[in-house]
């Protein structure tokens, strides 16, 4: 007996929602190591991004700045990453991009 494969039918929905390119602006209070999160953004919430700026420093191992990140993102990820960096208690604020573009 042949089942669905569950993930297989969320993978196919997901295409089919529609992408906004986003500027999301990020600030490492000390909570976080900034590997880790560029880690999960990737690796375990599947969001492909850019980093635009990182002003970050190490203070006894703990990520102090902001990093400006560029993504490509459907609204159900990008909530999903919005929780993530709440839950954290990093601060974050998040700008549509748009983009002239001359014929």
């Amino acid at each position: 007996m042949i089942t669905p494969n569950p993930s297989l039918q969320v993978f196919q929905n997901k295409l089919n929602l529609p992408k906004k390119e986003l500027l999301l602006e990020i600030e490492l209070n000390g909570k976080m190591k900034f590997e880790h999160l560029m880690n999960t953004i990737y690796n375990q919430m599947g969001i492909c991004h850019r980093v635009l700026s990182a002003n970050v420093e190490y203070v006894n191992g703990y990520s102090f700045g902001t990093i400006q990140l560029y993504i490509n993102v459907n609204s159900e990820d990008y909530q999903q990453l919005e929780f993530y960096l709440n839950k954290n208690k990093l601060i974050n604020t998040a700008v549509e991009y748009t983009c002239r573009s001359y014929f």
